[in-house]
């Protein structure tokens, strides 16, 4: 029997997590940043300074989960803690010029790795590749109500 599209996008995206988590081991090795870190602070980047509250609400987390990560970003200077912007009362987290550098050395890092695969790629195959990519992702986004900022 002939698996559906469906089934063959599930198990092309299995293969690309595992590929993607193995594509650096080095960069774990020299202190490269976690999963979470690397996605808080993705989102700190494009939104700006967040309360847990909307850091909970944004990656449906609870704020225990929260705390835990955000004060092992905070023990490595990854972000700080500042008063809301806003005059709100709860305090956000804001990146710093470290979670900046340390962020933009693991994208860039990324893209490399992305780069390589891609290399016999013709100009036209990638920018479809990246549509279908981001219409993929923005469908999950609306399905869960909860859409990443783009710039």
């Amino acid at each position: 029997m002939e698996a559906k599209p469906t089934h063959l996008i599930e198990f092309e995206t299995m293969l690309y997590e595992r590929f993607r988590h193995l594509a650096n081991p080095s960069a774990r090795r020299r202190g490269g940043l976690d999963r979470s870190a690397y996605l808080l602070l993705s989102r700190l980047q494009a939104e700006g300074p967040m309360s847990i509250g909307e850091l909970s609400d944004a990656f449906r987390l609870d704020v225990s989960t929260l705390n835990r990560q955000t004060a092992a970003m905070l023990k490595s200077d990854l972000v700080e803690r500042i008063p809301d912007p806003g005059g709100g009362i709860a305090r956000k987290f804001r990146i710093t010029t470290e979670g900046r550098d340390r962020l933009e050395e693991e994208r860039a890092a990324g893209v490399a790795s992305l780069d390589r695969v891609l290399a016999g790629w013709s100009a036209d195959d990638v920018a479809a590749f990246a549509g279908y990519l981001r219409r993929f992702n923005t469908d999950i986004e609306r399905l869960a109500g909860r859409p990443w900022p783009r710039g």
